[in-house]
């Protein structure tokens, strides 16, 4: 299996007030990314990390084979949820892929 992590911030002009509704939006629909995109096994949406933490939120992925990580990011369902609740609201993001 190939596990995919993505963290990320939020954009400094996001409000505190507007941050749990943002978090419930990209949870849900980025979860319901499985099933749609091929070699997606499972994902998972961290919304509530620890205070020792250096970003706000992170995605944890697993995919069937390394080449899947590529179709999962190019694939369009994936695309319009980055492009409609991720990208708007985060900066740094940090990426890391392996496979065990």
């Amino acid at each position: 299996m190939t596990h995919h992590i993505v963290m990320w911030k939020f954009k400094p002009e996001v409000a505190d007030a507007d941050k749990p509704k943002l978090l419930a939006d990209m949870a849900s629909h980025l979860e319901g990314l499985v099933g749609q995109v091929p070699g997606l096994v499972e994902l998972h949406f961290v919304a509530n990390p620890l205070p020792s933490s250096t970003h706000d939120m992170a995605l944890v992925s697993v995919l069937e084979k390394p080449e899947d990580v590529a179709v999962y990011s190019n694939h369009p369902a994936h695309q319009a949820v980055a492009n409609t609740y991720v990208r708007p609201y985060t900066c740094q993001r940090a990426a890391l892929d392996y496979q065990d």
